[in-house]
């Protein structure tokens, strides 16, 4: 099981509504967070996600809004016992703003950190699947993210197998492992394998062609839409996106479905936002604070 968790859906500051930008991946217990705003851990607390399964973190850029929630989030962590390594990743500076957050909030950790700046292409690589960086424009150095499941061994035919003669057990276990048993070749009853799930992050960011590319046929993408159309000026100003845009860009990148998040305060309804992303796209979601979605795979 995937499962998305929108844990802030605000752009640049807070409202009583809306926490600030995090969204977060949990994949067999295992949680990926991408951006990380002031009051991000007290999101996940609330959620059916555990702040402690943390494997990741991957920051889009330095805006504030995106990772200054970083540090009370470690501090907890080791004040509840951590002891597992953590990956966080970010930009161009990341490091240095990691380092110089935790220096100012003083106090060591008790368990390992890797700080990363990371750059297009890279890739980081977890048990059962992969964070892979690509590079998009908002005027500063800035990146999205992809999240990439290991493809999954075909579905094993219990009945079909029985009726081969074969019994639950070794033989199953053989067979799953790719040998023969009895004669029975593991093809003959164990489908093709299973493309894992992809869901693309956007950042912060205006359309951009290497965007486009790493979301063609995602299962999820999940793009800022901080501005509808009609305010493009302001969006094109700040190197933001509109809905419009976005919806644009997830038809011609043919994903399966659009969630949008990081919109402005500007807007009290955002089922503006949602029926502007349908006009284009239908299959668009804005989402709220502690949206909760399991992906399920493309057929």
């Amino acid at each position: 099981m995937v499962d998305i968790l929108f844990a802030g859906t605000g752009a640049s500051v807070p409202s009583r509504e809306r926490s600030l930008p995090c969204v977060a991946i949990r994949i067999k217990g295992n949680v990926v967070l991408f951006d990380c705003g002031e009051g991000s851990q007290r999101q996940l607390m609330m959620s059916p996600f555990s702040f402690m399964k943390i494997r990741g973190i991957f920051v889009s850029h330095l805006h504030g809004d995106h990772f200054l929630g970083i540090p009370g989030l470690l501090q907890t962590m080791n004040m509840s016992g951590r002891k597992d390594k953590l990956t966080l990743a970010g930009p161009e500076g990341f490091s240095d703003a990691i380092a110089s957050l935790l220096k100012m909030c003083g106090g060591g950790l008790n368990y390992e950190i890797d700080v990363k700046d990371a750059k297009d292409g890279d890739i980081f690589t977890f048990k059962g699947y992969t964070i892979e960086a690509f590079s998009v424009d908002h005027g500063i150095p800035a990146l999205g993210f992809a999240f990439r499941e290991d493809d999954r061994p075909g579905r094993f035919d219990r009945e079909k197998a029985m009726s081969l003669g074969l019994q639950p057990g070794p033989d199953f276990s053989k067979l799953q492992e790719g040998k023969k048993v009895e004669g029975v070749d593991p093809k003959d009853v164990i489908g093709p394998e299973r493309k894992g799930r992809v869901i693309v992050y956007s950042g912060d960011t205006v359309p951009c062609d290497r965007l486009l590319n790493v979301s063609k046929n995602a299962d999820v993408l999940v793009h800022e839409a901080t501005y509808l159309s009609k305010d493009h000026k302001l969006a094109k100003e700040h190197l933001h996106s509109t809905a419009k845009d976005v919806a644009s860009l997830a038809k011609d990148a043919d994903a399966a479905l659009l969630v949008v998040t990081h919109m402005s305060n500007r807007y009290d309804d955002l089922s503006v936002i949602e029926e502007e992303c349908r006009s284009v796209f239908p299959n668009s979601i804005a989402a709220t604070d502690m949206l909760m979605l399991s992906v399920k795979p493309r057929v």
